[in-house]
């Protein structure tokens, strides 16, 4: 059955490639907002988000594309992994993975309580926040993997489409 998947995963591949890296490409506002709008305000004092209170919950809502980006995109590195081994695929899979910790235990929710409620820098609630954040800043390396196998993708399939090739 496994097989009878990722050879349809196969077929489909710049279809599935598109989804995994458009959904994780939404999680970069809301990284900027995160940096912008907790971890500034936290470090200076000061909110450095450029938009309207409005798009603080355009940010949540984007967070709730998280979970299906981590399903697609686990999916693409497994397909990968398959075809062959690689540690950057595994350190891949990981980081994106360890976002379920993120996502049921330590909530952008808990990290605003812990540090709108804990004045000291060190404090273990603070600690447990910025793990959070690290955690949340983990994506960063898969967003950019993702979007590079797909412009890669696509270029190789409109070379294919040339006929001077």
């Amino acid at each position: 059955m496994l097989d009878k998947f990722f050879t349809w995963y196969q077929k489909h591949y710049l279809l599935n490639l598109s989804i995994a890296a458009g959904l994780f490409l939404l999680q970069i506002f809301h990284l900027y907002w995160l940096f912008t709008d907790v971890i500034l305000l936290k470090l200076t004092g000061q909110s450095y988000f450029a938009f309207p209170d409005i798009w603080g919950v355009v940010s949540t809502v984007l967070e709730y594309t998280e979970i299906p980006a981590i399903i697609s995109t686990s999916l693409l590195y497994i397909h990968l992994l398959r075809q062959n081994f690689s540690w950057k695929n595994i350190f891949f899979l990981l980081s994106i993975n360890v976002q379920w910790l993120h996502i049921l235990w330590i909530t952008d929710e808990v990290v605003i309580e812990r540090f709108t409620t804990h004045t000291q820098f060190l404090h273990w609630p603070v600690l447990i926040a910025w793990l959070a954040i690290l955690i949340d800043y983990l994506e960063l390396p898969v967003i950019y993997d993702t979007a590079k196998r797909l412009l890669f993708e696509i270029k190789s399939r409109i070379k294919k489409l040339d006929p001077k090739n």
